[in-house]
């Protein structure tokens, strides 16, 4: 019995460091994504043809830069194991940092090249010339914005994996009102400022990730705990062992997103197949659950944190106590949001559109229904974020890597293609395919854990 009690209040004590280390890091995403919900909300308030204009050039911006975060994101999982090896350690934290920033560069170079093609690959996918135009002169301001957000990403692995993300929390809340001033002054000419609409939008973004970046530098360069490190030290010099264990650990991060981000994108252009209700259903669906999805995915980044320390400490019991309170709590709360959608999809569907409205009608009854199918999808989408980020902290990145190509293109995709059109499924049957194939994934990644968080830490790798 006394031992019984004595786990309980382990876990506990575990769950309080989670959540410490969790919640500014979920503010944060939440924060991101208000940022990007301004910049639509904006252009929206333009007209029909900026908004879609700046939609075409968002979907062509976000999978390549995605691919490139996911590179950037593998100096969290390896700082988080050089201070568990070593909570004094400062070279090796350093060199990591340090190759961080060479990492941002190498890609965002290749990013550049080919997103300032925006519009010729645009005319080549057959869309509207006058669109893809304005989309072109979008991007041309936008894809600047790539390099500061990596740096950004880069420090922030580094204060997190301190467990001190309150402080990325902190300067993300100044660049989210600064990116809508900046918007509001850029796009439409407000306090002097010229008016140059859609482009506008991409010059306030590219200013405000460079407003997050400097300023969690400035962070980094005064704050005690993190100025001692001097990160920006000689960072110009070649360390290249360590810039290939970045990119041998990022590459399938990278790939795991791109599948993940894609299956989206493709379900959308699905979606729009079969008809505008569909499609408006389909994207209220898909806000309600992205916004509950950035819960899941703090509680998977702090379990990158903690899983990592235990795992460079060596302490097997650590790491399996680490994972499964970041996993109960992602996983619980995924099951609360399930219900709300469940008990309550009408309440969440008015904060998007007005249910009242007769000509509403269908899209509504659509986006009930894909609610329905949101709540199953809801807690698998939770269990693969923290089941990732969990797997991440212990340097495994390879089969999830391809669980991730099997159970979204393999099952996800194909199967919700063929429930739609050939099953005469429509919209259900798409987001049944969504939901089998992150249920597909979420149960090989715990899988994978079970198997391998009993090995022993020196075997992990």
């Amino acid at each position: 019995m006394e031992a019984r009690l004595r786990g309980i209040d382990i876990f506990w004590q575990e769950a309080r460091i989670m959540l410490t280390l969790a919640w500014p890091m979920i503010l944060t995403n939440l924060a991101q994504t208000a940022m990007t919900a301004t910049d639509v909300m904006m252009m929206g308030w333009i007209g029909p043809d900026a908004l879609a204009a700046g939609a075409l050039g968002s979907n062509l911006y976000y999978t390549p830069m995605f691919f490139g975060m996911g590179l950037i994101l593998a100096t969290s999982p390896m700082l988080a194991k050089e201070l568990g090896a070593n909570r004094h350690s400062v070279r090796e934290v350093r060199r990591t940092v340090r190759q961080g920033f060479w990492m941002a560069l190498f890609i965002s170079i290749p990013l550049w090249l080919l997103l300032w093609q925006a519009e010729t690959i645009l005319l080549l996918m057959g869309q509207e010339p006058h669109l893809a135009h304005q989309a072109g002169q979008y991007m041309h301001a936008l894809q600047w914005s790539i390099l500061p957000f990596y740096l950004y990403i880069v420090l922030r692995s580094f204060i997190s994996a301190l467990e001190r993300p309150g402080w990325a929390m902190v300067v993300v809340a100044f660049a989210v009102p600064f990116n809508a001033l900046a918007n509001w002054c850029l796009m439409f000419g407000h306090l002097g400022f010229p008016a140059l609409g859609v482009v506008g939008s991409g010059v306030a973004t590219t200013l405000s990730n460079s407003l997050m970046f400097l300023g969690l530098a400035v962070v980094v360069l005064r704050e005690r705990q993190f100025r001692r490190y001097r990160l920006f030290g000689r960072f110009w010099r070649a360390d290249w062992p360590r810039f290939f264990q970045i990119l041998r650990l990022g590459l399938p991060i990278a790939a795991i997103v791109v599948f993940e981000v894609s299956l989206f994108n493709g379900a959308a252009l699905l979606m729009g197949l079969i008809g505008p209700s569909s499609l408006a259903a389909h994207a209220i669906a898909i806000q309600i659950s992205g916004l509950a999805f950035m819960v899941p995915l703090g509680f998977g980044q702090a379990a990158t944190i903690r899983v990592g320390r235990f795992f460079g400490a060596g302490d097997k019991e650590g790491i399996r106590r680490a994972g499964w309170t970041a996993y109960a709590l992602g996983v619980g709360f995924m099951t609360l949001t399930a219900l709300l959608m469940v008990l309550a999809p009408r309440l969440l569907i008015s904060a998007f559109i007005d249910i009242h409205d007769a000509n509403n009608a269908q899209v509504v009854a659509h986006a009930i229904t894909f609610l329905i199918f949101a709540a199953l999808f809801q807690i698998a989408d939770g269990a693969q974020a923290v089941g990732s980020g969990m797997l991440r902290g212990l340097h495994d990145t390879k089969m999830p890597m391809i669980y991730a190509a099997a159970g979204y293109w393999g099952v996800g995709m194909p199967l919700g293609a063929f429930l739609a059109f050939r099953m005469g499924f429509g919209g259900a049957g798409i987001w049944t395919g969504l939901f089998l194939g992150l249920a597909v994934v979420a149960a090989l990644l715990l899988w994978r854990w079970l198997t391998r968080a009993r090995w022993a830490p020196a075997e992990v790798a």
